[in-house]
């Protein structure tokens, strides 16, 4: 036995040092001195590594790609055997990521630009192919397409002298533009007026990269989408062209690309959300293509980009939840691929069953798009079959962007007092979700965090177990993360929990949060953070009972923080709940005394009081019609003390305010006075 391992063992091995001994001839033969050898040595490389990835790692590792690189950029090189260097190493891209690596590394995107410089048509052509293979790669750093500013100018030149360098330019284009300074570059350097006349090409494949040069330029971007509306193609608008290749009879893949131009368009605000070319087009366009007869990335895409299309707009949400059957259809996404399915081909269904999950997450994504305003809608989903379980066990799935669509889901749904009612309640969906606010990545964390804001509202019925699962501890700990939106939605959940709450969750929620913390939130400079860290503590300062207890443990800290707050530069909204907040300490029994006492206070309360603000007059008004409230112990002392202060002649003066609110208020606390 061992003997006939050994054997196959030497097999292996002689068969490889075969391929490595052909491989090395191949390499040695780039070195031959007569330059007739080494071009026919080119092109019997070219010939073994098509389709060949083991030759090609092969001449890699041998390194063929420096000496290939040489002979292109050699000026005593033929024509001819430049470009057919080119076509190997074009060839070689052609491979496994590893081997775009070596190319990379060996700096193979400097020389072939450099080859662009070169008048021959068919050289150029041969460097742009393999300059588009590289850059199509995810591995490739796209920045290097823009290192020599140079660059870009000269490839818009060369857009007119093929169709071949009109498709390899403009796929490179669509490749490298991942960020707003590409799109400016691009779009600075004429990219427009350059690529809109590629849309009337004879050549489909040209058409179809220009219009995905406009997709990615369009793409969150007002001025790219600004001036494209205005561009004419052959005398018609290039809106009109978009909806032409948005046609039935056009072919998948440009009918959704040009979908996406117009969603961007009409989300960068260059088309209004009521034209007829997204209501009567673009939207029924994308709808077709979350059928079950499109291929699972259409699928995808189309799913995600209606999703984009109509997110800030109720219409068009409306609109979509009941063109041909949509909420249903996606029910589909979840059900994909079957053990029934009708895929025969084995390779496509080895390729679905991988990419099921996208489904999923595109299926979440875009009915949190459709929920995200109607009552109706959401209601629609959530009584779609099995809706709520497909949710939940999204909470849990293996893929993050699962995860984070269901979740985006969830919060859309929870919007809804109706569902937090039923639905949510039914589901206990609180529970997955608090287990996912565990450890989860600042993305999920903030929609999960939001959601869960929702579900302690104090109709929502799982309040009362989310507060029994020690919730406190991690939303006062999400209070102290460095993302904004995780601060605001810590406190935001806390107010929401603190909104009527029993004086031991109170208590809880000071004491886990810690004065320090709740009064460095006090100095937050998120203005969201400053209104919802004040939202707290107006409500935990509220009833009587609480409000006292509360001053007498926190009182000298709250004062200082009041103060600060009405001294500093805060907009009218802080300043109103912070006037608020110390309406309610004005509404204690024992805790009024530390306004009563503290005289610097009281002038902060009558500069109020004057505002030309009249929000902030009521807000001050209030703080004194508590302190005079004649039902109470003491109140002759301190109406008298605040009469000495000047205080009855502002109540007397703000008795005539043109402000209804305001005048009834005053006459309410003067009447404080004449009982």
């Amino acid at each position: 036995m061992r003997s006939g391992f050994i054997s196959g063992m030497e097999d292996l091995n002689q068969s490889l040092c075969e391929v490595t001994a052909t491989s090395r001839h191949y390499v040695d033969r780039l070195f031959d001195p007569d330059p007739q050898k080494v071009l026919q040595g080119v092109i019997d490389m070219k010939n073994a590594v098509i389709g060949n990835n083991k030759q090609k790692a092969n001449l890699i590792v041998l390194g063929a790609v420096p000496r290939l690189l040489y002979l292109l950029q050699q000026g005593s090189s033929s024509s001819e055997l430049r470009t057919e260097c080119a076509v190997v190493l074009g060839s070689l891209a052609m491979g496994t990521e590893n081997n775009i690596k070596s190319l990379v590394d060996c700096h193979i995107i400097p020389a072939l630009l450099q080859g662009l410089l070169c008048p021959d048509l068919i050289f150029i052509e041969a460097c742009l192919r393999c300059l588009r293979t590289v850059f199509i790669s995810p591995v490739t750093p796209v920045q290097l397409l823009y290192t020599d500013p140079t660059v870009i100018p000269h490839l818009m030149s060369l857009l007119s002298h093929s169709q071949k360098t009109q498709e390899y330019i403009t796929q490179i284009f669509s490749h490298c533009c991942k960020t707003p300074e590409h799109q400016t570059v691009l779009f600075n350097h004429g990219a427009i007026q350059n690529i809109a006349p590629l849309l009337t090409s004879p050549s489909y494949k040209v058409r179809m990269q220009a219009l995905k040069c406009f997709s990615v330029l369009a793409y969150e971007n007002t001025q790219v989408s600004m001036t494209l509306v205005n561009v004419l193609v052959d005398g018609e608008l290039l809106s009109q062209v978009f909806v032409r290749m948005m046609q039935r009879d056009q072919p998948i893949e440009m009918q959704l690309t040009a979908a996406k131009c117009l969603t961007y368009m009409c989300r960068a605000g260059a088309i209004r959300t009521d034209d007829s070319c997204i209501v009567l087009k673009t939207l029924p366009c994308l709808v077709r293509m979350c059928s079950k007869e499109r291929l699972l990335e259409e699928r995808v895409e189309g799913a995600e980009t209606l999703a984009y299309l109509m997110e800030p707009d109720v219409e068009l949400q409306r609109i979509a939840s009941v063109t041909d059957h949509l909420v249903a259809m996606l029910a589909d996404y979840f059900k994909y691929p079957s053990s029934v399915s009708a895929i025969t081909d084995i390779k496509r269904l080895d390729h679905d069953l991988k990419h099921a999950h996208e489904l999923r997450q595109a299926a979440f994504k875009l009915y949190a798009s459709l929920g995200s305003n109607d009552e109706d809608i959401r209601k629609k989903i959530t009584e779609t079959e099995n809706m709520m379980d497909r949710i939940v066990s999204g909470l849990s799935e293996s893929s993050i962007k699962v995860r984070l669509a269901a979740v985006r889901c969830l919060h859309s749904l929870s919007r809804s007092v109706q569902q937090l009612r039923t639905s949510f309640h039914d589901h206990a969906v609180w529970k997955p979700l608090m287990k996912l606010l565990q450890n989860a990545p600042d993305e999920v964390l903030v929609m999960a965090s939001s959601t869960l804001c929702n579900l302690l509202l104090e109709f929502s019925p799982s309040k009362e177990p989310i507060l029994e699962s020690g919730v406190i501890e991690l939303l006062c700990s999400l209070t102290q993360s460095d993302s904004p939106a995780l601060r605001v939605n810590g406190i935001w959940a806390l107010m929401n929990m603190a909104f009527q709450a029993d004086q031991k969750v109170k208590v809880e929620i000071v004491r886990v949060l810690g004065t320090e913390q709740l009064f460095r939130l006090l100095s937050d400079p998120d203005a969201n953070v400053l209104m919802k860290t004040l939202g707290l503590l107006r409500n935990l300062l509220s009833t009587r009972p609480h409000i006292d207890q509360i001053m007498s443990s926190h009182g000298k800290q709250i004062m200082q923080a009041v103060t600060l707050i009405l001294e500093g530069e805060h907009s009218i909204e802080v300043k109103e709940q912070t006037l608020c907040i110390l309406a309610n300490i004005a509404d204690g029994n024992t805790a009024k005394e530390l306004i009563m006492t503290n005289d610097d206070m009281l002038q902060k309360i009558k500069y109020y009081m004057g505002h030309s603000n009249v929000k902030l007059q009521l807000a001050a008004t209030f703080c004194i019609s508590n302190l005079i409230w004649n039902e109470e112990d003491g109140s002759q002392e301190r109406q008298d003390k605040l009469r000495d202060m000047g205080f009855v002649d502002i109540l007397h003066k703000l008795t005539l305010a043109p402000d209804p609110n305001l005048c009834d208020r005053a006459k309410t606390a003067m009447q404080q006075y004449l009982a």
